[in-house]
């Protein structure tokens, strides 16, 4: 069966509700829903069931960047500062000298194990040499990981900044397989200006962004989230423009966005969660239809070396040598050795020698396909019984709250006053979102005279108004008292 514009949108519903099906049920057996999005679309596929015929990597690596920019987006507006400031160094280090060590290793094996010249054998380590985000998200989250210390933000953080970095790293080796006549200080400037450029217009699309947000009215709640996702693009699409890493651009853009007071955060973040769902699910499916399973077969015992070697050598490897400047325990560095889980990014990846036309290019795709499947399926399904056996993980009854869970649940305010804007203070005239309330604070309502006011992050206050708070701490109103400028405060009616 072949995809047509007749048949396209029939045949993407039934797959997505076969997916969302299997996902609901796929946690009784420990089995991550990313493989099995992943075999869903195989089995649909041209050698599966469905009889699918989809064979374009062209039109994959596309649907792949899309997918990639929402996942990482979404989590970069999930990652709070609060969280990662104590293990930024740490989850750094991790996500550019370890994803560097681990290509390097990798790569010197391959190159000693096969026929792959040494720039084929380093453009495969490149290519699996990133955590993938959607498999780590997916599967710490699902499966409610509650690890001590910073371990689990460290993790989060790691592999949601380390794809920047394994993308540059493809760049430069699939150039070296390329163009013969190069060599590594030739193309060493590529690698600075992608990662300069994509930082410095991470943070400057972001600050551009904060402001459009916060200062265009637009008349409906719903278009804010429509255009967050209009700057996301922009900026990828900037940055690459201007020579820099897209994907490092969009990622700090989404962190700072996510650290700041915006206007509808609440409807932004929640709309970016079920995306970023949805693009894992198409991009698996995507990639699952683009593998043929009988391609597969005749390298299983080269692909089974590779990923063991990968799991057991060298992103361990990696990590001891990244996490060897700071102080932790060697049972918190064997974990973090363990979750380097390989998905989607990695298949993604193994597009570009396919379109560059390079002669090992399926080779490289197979193996990396298998060792992708391999590390979710080995490592994704041992994370929760590992992290017992080290003793990273907190017992079910102290498991904390994440700072989004605070953030997002209401229902836990448990202190509530009454306070009036008096003449001349610091709030009146101010809109809501530039006062930057505590992120465990809201204003509940407005009464403005006779009106009673449903307040959002544009409401401007007035001198006279009598605003109703909630707050999970009594500390949480101290704070709140400063930012409105009001020393004190009148209990809720009724008390």
């Amino acid at each position: 069966m072949n995809l047509g514009i007749e048949n396209i949108l029939l045949i993407g519903s039934i797959l997505l509700l076969i997916s969302l099906f299997a996902g609901k049920t796929s946690y009784r057996f420990g089995v991550p829903t990313l493989i099995l999005f992943l075999g869903i679309g195989m089995l649909a596929g041209s050698e599966g069931i469905g009889g699918i015929h989809f064979d374009n990597p062209a039109i994959a690596r596309f649907i792949g960047i899309v997918s990639l920019n929402f996942i990482l987006f979404s989590g970069g507006l999930d990652t709070h500062w609060t969280s990662i400031k104590s293990c930024f160094w740490k989850g750094f280090s991790l996500s550019t000298l370890g994803v560097l060590l681990t290509a390097i290793t990798l790569g010197t094996f391959v190159w000693l194990l096969t026929d792959f010249t040494i720039y084929e054998g380093l453009l495969l380590g490149a290519i699996v040499s990133s955590t993938d985000a959607a498999a780590v998200f997916s599967i710490l989250r699902s499966q409610k990981l509650a690890l001590k210390g910073n371990l689990r933000s460290t993790l989060e953080f790691e592999s949601g900044s380390n794809d920047p970095m394994a993308y540059v790293l493809v760049l430069v080796f699939l150039g070296l397989v390329v163009n013969q006549d190069q060599n590594l200080l030739t193309v060493l400037p590529v690698f600075f200006q992608q990662m300069a450029l994509g930082g410095i217009a991470g943070y400057a699309f972001g600050l551009l962004s904060k402001f459009m947000i916060n200062k265009i009215r637009l008349d409906f709640e719903g278009l804010y989230p429509v255009l967050v996702i209009a700057m996301m693009f922009f900026t990828f699409s900037a940055t690459d423009f201007l020579g820099g890493n897209g994907f490092l651009a969009v990622y700090i853009c989404a962190v700072y966005l996510g650290n700041q007071d915006l206007i509808h955060k609440k409807t932004i973040l929640k709309v970016f969660d079920g995306l970023a769902w949805l693009f894992q699910i198409v991009l698996f499916l995507t990639l699952g239809l683009l593998v043929f399973p009988s391609d597969i077969i005749p390298i299983i015992g080269i692909g089974l070396l590779i990923s063991f070697f990968l799991i057991l050598v060298a992103r361990p490897l990696s990590v001891m040598i990244s996490l060897a400047f700071f102080r932790m325990r060697m049972r918190n560095r064997l974990y973090i050795s363990w979750v380097g889980l390989r998905g989607a990014v990695p298949i993604v990846f193994a597009t570009y020698p396919l379109l560059a036309g390079i002669e090992k290019a399926d080779m490289i795709f197979n193996v990396v396909f298998f060792v992708s499947v391999t590390s979710v399926i080995i490592q994704g399904t041992t994370l929760p019984l590992l992290a017992r056996w080290l003793h990273v993980a907190l017992p079910e009854r102290v498991k904390r709250r994440e700072p989004s869970d605070m953030l997002l649940t209401e229902q836990m305010k448990s202190s509530m006053v009454e306070v009036t804007i008096p003449p001349r203070a610091c709030a009146d005239g101010k809109q809501i979102v530039d006062l930057h309330f505590p992120p465990h604070a809201i204003i509940a309502m407005i009464k403005r005279g006779d009106k009673y006011i449903t307040p959002n992050g544009n409401t401007k206050l007035r001198a006279g108004d009598r605003l109703v708070i909630l707050s999970e701490t009594e500390e949480g109103l101290e704070e709140v008292f400063k930012c409105l400028g009001v020393s004190e405060q009148n209990p809720p009616h009724g008390d």
